[in-house]
């Protein structure tokens, strides 16, 4: 393996070198979008009255389509019954549960993550998804923001 000089053949050097370049590359450019939603009952459709808040904080890797996510939220009607991703919908619009929240993870704050599918990655980055929190006296969903990139 060693030349008579005591080095390594310059293939077998070039090889190495590219295959360390190739894994550092993959990992240190690795994009993480940060996400957020501030959650309210003005936004859900139709509006409610509540003083319920919250505030969802997310970060989606684009190499590996992990969603992770971080939930915190206060003065609801009641307790938490549910808690969905919903989507593709824009503003204003109603759409089916795409990543339904353990009823374990309810209480305040709620963290998780899931692999989304290709389809629901490009549907989380193009805005269209949706969170919102449901509770006994509001069976529909109580609080709900838009998930978009953090400024």
């Amino acid at each position: 393996m060693f030349t008579r000089s005591g080095s390594l053949p310059i293939k077998r050097l070039a090889s190495l070198a590219f295959a360390f370049v190739s894994l550092v590359s993959t990992s240190a450019f690795a994009d993480s979008v940060a996400l957020q939603a501030n959650l309210q009952p003005s936004s859900e459709v139709p509006p409610r009255v509540s003083k319920g808040h919250g505030v969802l904080k997310a970060t989606f890797d684009t190499t590996t389509r992990t969603l992770q996510w971080n939930v915190t939220y206060a003065d609801l009607s009641g307790p938490a019954t549910m808690a969905h991703f919903h989507g593709p919908a824009p503003v204003g619009q109603n759409a089916k549960v795409q990543i339904a929240i353990d009823k374990n993870a309810l209480p305040s704050p709620i963290n998780g993550e899931a692999t989304l599918s290709d389809e629901q990655a490009i549907e989380l980055m193009a805005g269209k998804y949706y969170f919102n929190i449901h509770t006994e006296k509001n069976p529909t969903g109580e609080i709900r923001g838009q998930v978009r990139p953090a400024d």
